[in-house]
């Protein structure tokens, strides 16, 4: 998970289409002929995007864009801790 890529995401691209980019890729993962090291890429590709989806909703609900970034990877650190 990187902030910055996060963040990159969130800015540059809707909801809807980092929805339609998770979707195709956990399709792929799904194939007999993935590799473990792109299973990895893959996850943490999947780990930015959905964070920029997350970040997305909190913008939407009224968070400050900046907040809900370092929101978002203040309640990811908090269940790894758990």
């Amino acid at each position: 998970m990187k902030l910055p890529v996060i963040r990159h995401l969130q800015k540059n691209n809707d909801e809807v289409k980092l929805q339609n980019t998770i979707e195709v890729l956990e399709n792929f993962t799904e194939h007999r002929s993935v590799s473990e090291e792109e299973m990895d890429v893959i996850g943490e590709l999947l780990t930015n995007l959905c964070g920029a989806v997350e970040v997305h909703k909190m913008i939407k609900d009224g968070v400050p864009e900046r907040d809900a970034a370092n929101n978002f990877v203040k309640k990811v650190l908090g269940s790894i801790d758990k």
